[in-house]
């Protein structure tokens, strides 16, 4: 029978858990998450609306947002690394959040008063909007960068100490509030938009960004108060000793105490650290200071003992293989109406939450580095039903059609192209496939096997991203976790620019099947890069997966923790 004292202790682990600095962080994420996939769903929709149910908005903001992060990665990486933790997180938070909410209220005013500004100055007052509505998301995509480099690649892992099972836990429950929110929050304001209208769905955006930016600011501020290791990086502290140590140094020669000239001296040494200060160096040094940045950012992540580890990773977004606009518009074009298509949307998030709880089961077990290997080998095999699909009934490869004959046709009449985001994890472009043709279709064999497979292998996709995502955590510099994320996600991008730009040049169904091939060998291309590199730090033992791991090999941060 369950003693009072026990039932006391059981109330203290509850209040203690909900008031943990863990805790507190997940319900920061949740209410971030829920805001940016609201907004990611809505954005694209509004612009469809706004343009005439044409895509050349959404076009041009998957685009934006794209070549923004592609370019600039690097150097938001570095504002990250150079600023204070708290000062990083706030700011990325107001300037994402007021943005969002700017757009709101200006996407309200357009849809309000939308037959006027038509017809004010020849429409460019219009034009004008769409401009600055375009301009102001895509910097709150940028600023939502910058939060999630910071909060889930840094913050995280100062809060998990040097536990790695803790570490583990906390970004697959990361991972798992991620995939929650990705499906139930665009239900929610695509149902506020159905039953009500747009411009009440731009002011409950608005709304709750607001309500939503004062809770997670609140919630900031207790997590950093609850954990003190926040508050010094790695890289601050390090000049702050060798300033200390210069400015002894000059106290003794100078015959003073240190305590009767610190102050002075620390300023002093302080200049002597910056070279690169405005004083030193004229306009044009400052002027191309962002270059140097974004160069150095790159040139460090190829120099991580982790880069092949990183770089697998990106490969896995040139793919068509996932639940976007482009998978879907091609199950369109098979006969799959709505209803199956969100029942096949609803299973792939089961298998993706079977794929987290399986990372942390098979890391204790086998340990990171294997548990990495495990995933690639089962997404590859899963995959292989995608390529098997491709030959068998009811597949439209023809191989006498050329990919690109309806090129022209597609681009100017704008019948293929459709608002489309990454897979696993970021952005909105456009691209999907010609109207199905009016033929009963022989055979389900074909898109069953496609399905199935694209199902199946979210389990060792999302196992796999969140192993890459640790071995990042765990071996990168803390003074340089902001620009090697920053050029990470920048490799993602890019690789999932070029998968969009693929299905461009191959639109119709009969070029799928090819799209599918290419899409699978760049997944085994990552997965190779991905045994290099655990070949390299484990050898022959990467096959006995109940020995031991070893703390991944770097030449220059021998102190860096362990993989393990």
């Amino acid at each position: 029978m369950e003693t009072p004292e026990d039932k006391r202790t059981c109330c203290g682990s509850l209040r203690d858990f909900f008031t943990s600095a863990k805790f507190l962080i997940y319900m920061g994420h949740a209410l971030s998450t829920w805001g940016d996939r609201m907004w990611n769903f809505a954005v694209a929709v509004f612009l469809v609306e706004l343009y005439g149910n044409s895509l050349l908005l959404t076009a041009v903001y998957g685009l934006v947002v794209a070549g923004s992060v592609l370019l600039l990665g690097a150097i938001i990486g570095d504002w990250v690394d150079r600023n204070s933790r708290l000062k990083v997180a706030q700011t990325s938070l107001l300037v994402q959040n007021s943005c969002v909410i700017l757009c709101g209220i200006l996407l309200m005013v357009v849809f309000h008063f939308k037959d006027e500004l038509v017809h004010l100055y020849s429409g460019w007052i219009l034009t004008i909007c769409y401009i600055l509505v375009i301009t102001i998301a895509n910097i709150a995509n940028l600023a939502s960068t910058a939060t999630s480099i910071t909060i889930q690649r840094d913050w995280v892992v100062v809060v998990a100490g040097q536990d790695s099972s803790s570490l583990a836990d906390m970004n697959a429950t990361v991972r798992i509030i991620d995939q929650l929110t990705n499906i139930l929050a665009p239900m929610l304001v695509g149902q506020i938009m159905a039953f009500g209208s747009h411009f009440i769905g731009c002011g409950f955006i608005s709304g709750w960004n607001l309500v939503s930016m004062c809770v997670e600011y609140a919630l900031l501020w207790k997590v950093y108060q609850k954990t003190p290791a926040l508050a010094v990086k790695v890289g601050q502290k390090e000049q702050q000793v060798e300033l200390k140590q210069l400015s002894t140094q000059k106290d003794l020669e100078n015959g003073q105490s240190p305590e009767e000239s610190s102050q002075p001296l620390m300023n002093e040494a302080s200049a002597v650290a910056r070279p690169d200060s405005p004083k030193q160096h004229g306009c044009c040094y400052q002027v191309s200071e962002p270059l140097r940045t974004l160069r150095a950012g790159w040139v460090a992540y190829y120099n991580q003992n982790i880069f092949f580890a990183g770089m697998s990773l990106s490969f896995l977004y040139m793919t068509v293989l996932g639940f976007d606009c482009i998978t879907t518009g091609y199950a369109y074009t098979q006969g799959l109406n709505g209803s199956v298509l969100s029942l096949l949307m609803g299973a792939s998030a089961v298998f993706g939450i079977c794929g987290t709880v399986a990372f942390t089961w098979v890391r204790k077990k086998c340990g990171l580095i294997r548990t990495g290997f495990l995933s690639g080998v089962a997404q590859l095999s899963c995959l292989m039903l995608c390529v098997a699909s491709v030959f068998t009934p009811g597949s439209p490869l023809d191989l006498s059609v050329s990919p690109f004959e309806d090129l022209y046709t597609h681009l100017v009449g704008g019948k293929t192209l459709s608002q489309s985001e990454p897979t696993g994890i970021h952005m909105d472009v456009n691209a999907t496939f010609a109207a199905p043709t009016e033929e009963p279709l022989q055979s389900y064999i074909s898109v069953s096997l496609l399905f199935a497979g694209v199902i199946a292998a979210r389990v060792g996709l999302w196992s796999f991203d969140l192993t890459v995502t640790q071995l990042i955590q765990e071996n990168v510099n803390e003074s340089e976790r902001g620009v090697i994320n920053g050029v990470q996600n920048s490799m993602n991008y890019l690789l999932d620019l070029l998968h969009f730009i693929m299905v461009i040049l191959a639109p119709n169904p009969e070029a799928f099947g090819l799209l599918v091939i290419i899409s699978v060998s760049f997944v085994a291309m990552g997965h190779a890069m991905y045994f290099r590199f655990a070949f390299k730090n484990l050898g022959t033992r990467l096959f006995l997966f109940c020995s031991p791991e070893q703390k991944v090999e770097t030449a220059d941060s021998p102190s860096l923790p362990t993989t393990v």
